[in-house]
């Protein structure tokens, strides 16, 4: 993102600016600096950088230029301006199968394949699911504009398979937006978890926000001293020995909340890079089982985590909608090798 952010006197140089982001503060927005609120909306930028472009006149609220000290305040619309024209974001339809669960004229349920990314960003700019869903949508209003939300209400990682709700209407996108923000859908994911979660059946809390040294992973502030309230409440499914299957009922929905809660609570997801799932936590020194743990990994080359069940309310007739879905078969295959393993402990 370096390229993108000139220079203060770069930027005052230029007599026109070019719309590149765009975001909307939540009708529960606490009042919190621009500078730091942006710093969580681009990973990859920092707040000296935010600076320069409010110092430049290039952050726009409500239409009107703010400083860096701005106090962001509930259903602000913030604009960054740029001195270059966004070509590079320029959404483009894409022809790419989705895997629609349901459809009907005000939503669809899509089941999101892991590897896929959920939104266009730095280098990930085609392939994604906003650009499969403005070529299946692209007769609507909404999905022909540069709008890279393009009724998504929700998303989920890239590694992350499983269930994701769009609005096909700005009315279904407001409606159901303020069920995520209420807290009044359903979520379920099953995850795989290396070791086995005691008691086996609970609940975590603790804040989550951006870690202070790395921005792009989130962690765990216990004494709610920065970051948002989080609680995702867990249940044992099945105990592998060394690793276990778990389902997580998400009760708030914050940014990779079911890995760093897990991660917390000494129980990283199986093979989450991330969040160091990738290494062999549990388990015997056997080169037998390093090796069954390794072919293990190369079967599911990701965090083992799916978004299994979606509840919510429809925006047109209010009728309770819930949708599940089958575990991927990455994940079943590790699950199997796992039973196996467990029949045949001796051996390893």
């Amino acid at each position: 993102m370096s390229k993108m952010w000139l220079h203060r006197d770069e930027i005052e140089e230029q007599s026109e600016l070019f719309e590149h982001f765009r975001f909307a503060a939540d009708p529960g927005q606490s009042h919190l600096r621009i500078d730091k609120f942006l710093t969580h909306k681009l990973q990859d930028t920092s707040r000296t950088k935010i600076k320069e472009a409010a110092d430049a006149g290039c952050i726009l609220v409500n239409g009107q230029p703010v400083k860096a000290n701005y106090k962001v305040k509930p259903d602000d619309q913030i604009v960054i301006m740029l001195s270059f024209p966004r070509r590079e974001f320029e959404i483009t339809p894409e022809n790419i199968p989705l895997n629609i669960v349901y459809e009907d004229d005000a939503l669809l349920v899509v089941n999101k394949p892991a590897g896929m990314v959920v939104h266009p960003a730095h280098g990930n700019y085609s392939g994604t699911l906003v650009h499969a869903l403005m070529w299946h949508l692209k007769e609507l209003e909404m999905f022909n504009q540069q709008d890279s939300r393009a009724g998504l209400v929700h998303r989920i990682d890239k590694d992350t398979s499983g269930l994701l709700l769009v609005a096909k209407t700005e009315k279904a996108r407001s409606i159901l937006g303020k069920q995520f923000y209420d807290k009044t859908t359903y979520r379920k994911y099953q995850a795989l978890i290396w070791g086995v979660p005691e008691p086996p059946q609970g609940t975590i809390e603790g804040h989550i926000g951006r870690d202070q040294k790395y921005r792009k992973n989130m962690q765990v502030f216990p004494d709610g001293s920065y970051g948002k309230s989080a609680i995702t409440h867990y249940r044992l499914l099945e105990d592998f020995g060394y690793i276990s299957l778990i389902e997580c009922q998400l009760e708030t929905g914050r940014t990779h909340q079911i890995r760093i809660h897990m991660k917390y609570a000494g129980h990283p997801i199986f093979n989450d890079a991330r969040y160091g799932g990738d290494e062999i936590l549990k388990g015997t020194t056997f080169s037998k089982y390093k090796q069954f743990v390794q072919n293990c990994f190369k079967l599911l080359p990701r965090q083992a985590l799916h978004a299994k069940e979606l509840g919510f309310h429809h925006p047109e007739t209010g009728k309770w909608m819930q949708f599940d879905s089958e575990l991927p078969e990455d994940m079943q295959a590790v699950i199997r090798k796992w039973r196996s393993y467990l029949l045949g402990r001796t051996q390893f």
